[in-house]
């Protein structure tokens, strides 16, 4: 993405392993305040660490942020409380 800011964090916990992202890897993450449905996000929410997840909007303003990882609970906020910090476009992986 040619003019866009881009950085790279390392995935701390397995709530992405079914999208193939897992413990350790490094993500390659596009800086955007703003994400469609679908796409995986890193986002701060209520101002505490930040999260990996897959981003949907839900009725009465409230945003999904959904696991790849049927063992985990997907967090419902208020859209207000979710702060989008970029989106997934690569993944790094050390063998």
């Amino acid at each position: 993405a040619r003019g866009s800011n881009v950085f790279v964090l390392q995935v701390n916990g397995n709530s992405m392993v079914e999208d193939h992202i897992l413990d350790g890897d490094f993500i390659v993450v596009e800086q955007t305040q703003v994400a469609n449905p679908g796409e995986i996000v890193v986002a701060l929410v209520g101002g505490e660490e930040a999260t990996l997840k897959r981003f949907y909007r839900e009725s009465g303003g409230r945003v999904r942020l959904q696991p790849a990882n049927t063992q985990m609970q997907p967090i419902i906020v208020p859209a207000a409380d979710v702060k989008i910090q970029g989106r997934v476009i690569g993944v790094l992986r050390k063998y």
